[in-house]
């Protein structure tokens, strides 16, 4: 087994009919009776008028917590897992403007029991999913180093903050207007954020939950931003998939923005080990190698014609992973030799949303149309599926740390976690 490191719907709605046409919809009409665990979609932009939470917030975790997990091919093996949280939450003071005082500390609460793992018994992951606070709509997850877990809180407008130990979390407002999609936490340790309501690049101090936006030129509004990714000299690489992609130097603020081939369609980005920079264009069905020094793009088309590349991963040998929504499966590009490998997903109509490479060179994808996360082993070509606890889940990216890989149910308000023992 390996041991854990403590502190690294298949129909479409609204979000998808956004990521697919790369415009924002009309205002949404989202009440308390929708923005719940049984919405049928994830909306992928905050409601006109912006985020309706207060600046920064403190909630307390929902009491039980099962999951459930079944293996593809040649067994089922099922488990459950309830998780319960005893919690003491504080309030948090906030101010307004664009800098957010960091909460006041709570007494430690007791640590969450397991009474039962799921897949345990055969090596296999103990899946946790931690409750945010309804209405959130969690998007993206990027673990921190302390062991704490920050995800875009999406239609609220705020970025979130998961204390794994507890289930305790806190939210920062982002800005009037905010729609945050991305976060990943950068070589400074602070999480950036690809905010899509802001049309700007947004850090956030961990410590001081400081605020600071970089907005796009005003030439190029609505670009719908999308991802980012930091290249080996630390500059910070975003999309958008209005048809555009472009990078930020932090310690100059100096942004270039550049039109994308083929127009709309830049979704997910990626770097190398190298600090290369690879993106993938959903519309546009490629995915892109970007030159770091002159921002050009070289377009590299996958075997599958309109294969529809979501997100792209590169893994420790610079082989860059792509998720093809429209083709249901997964694909691995080779920069080595330019050769092309696909995969297609189990079940009768698979959707593969997120692409992540875990610390193993495991390969973890989403599929919208099994509501499963499925794991594939490049040495074997076999994958394995995880069924998600909720019906439906809707997990639009993964990230992780060793021991660990990390989603957002972005439909029910939860994130989960597959543990390794």
């Amino acid at each position: 087994m390996i041991a854990p490191i403590a502190p690294r719907a298949p129909k479409r709605g609204i979000q998808d009919r956004w990521d697919r046409d790369g415009a924002r919809p009309a205002a949404l009409a989202v009440g308390p009776a929708e923005m719940n665990h049984t919405l049928p979609y994830s909306v992928d932009a905050a409601p006109d008028g912006g985020p309706g939470n207060t600046p920064s917030t403190r909630h307390e975790p929902k009491a039980a917590i099962q999951a459930s997990r079944r293996r593809v091919h040649s067994k089922v093996t099922r488990g459950s897992l309830l998780l319960t949280f005893v919690l003491v939450a504080g309030a948090a003071a906030c101010r307004d403007g664009q800098r957010q005082a960091a909460p006041a500390p709570s007494p430690s609460p007791a640590a969450p029991s397991i009474t039962a793992a799921a897949g345990a018994q055969d090596g296999g992951p103990s899946i946790v999913e931690y409750a945010v606070p309804d209405g959130s709509h969690p998007h993206d997850v990027a673990p921190a180093a302390d062991g704490s877990v920050w995800y875009t809180a999406q239609a609220t407008g705020e970025l979130g903050l998961l204390h794994a130990l507890t289930g305790a979390t806190e939210h920062i407002s982002l800005g009037s207007g905010s729609a945050p999609h991305g976060v990943i936490v950068g070589p400074d340790g602070a999480p950036w954020i690809t905010d899509a309501g802001l049309n700007a690049i947004v850090r956030v101090d961990p410590q001081t939950h400081e605020v600071r936006p970089y907005p796009l030129p005003a030439d190029r509004q609505n670009a719908n931003l999308n991802t980012a990714a930091f290249d080996s000299r630390g500059w910070l690489w975003f999309t958008g998939q209005s048809g555009t992609y472009g990078r930020l130097d932090p310690t100059t603020g100096d942004m270039a923005v550049f039109d994308a081939p083929r127009g709309r369609g830049p979704y997910g980005i990626t770097s190398t080990p190298a600090g290369e920079i690879y993106f993938a264009s959903l519309a546009g069905s490629y995915l892109g190698d970007v030159d770091e020094e002159t921002g050009a793009v070289t377009v590299l088309e996958p075997p599958t014609r309109d294969a529809g590349p979501r997100r792209a991963w590169s893994d420790a040998d610079g082989r860059v992973w792509v998720s093809e929504w429209n083709s249901g499966k997964l694909a691995r590009y080779d920069p080595a030799d330019g050769t092309w490998s696909e995969w297609r997903l189990p079940g009768q109509s698979p959707q593969a949303y997120a692409v992540y490479v875990d610390w193993r060179g495991q390969v973890w994808t989403s599929d919208f149309g099994g509501n499963t996360l499925v794991r594939f082993d490049p040495a074997t070509e076999e994958f394995e599926s995880f069924a998600l606890p909720a019906q439906p889940g809707n997990v639009r990216q993964i990230l992780g740390r060793e021991g660990e890989v990390w989603a957002a149910e972005s439909a029910a308000d939860r994130l989960i976690v597959l543990r390794y023992d």
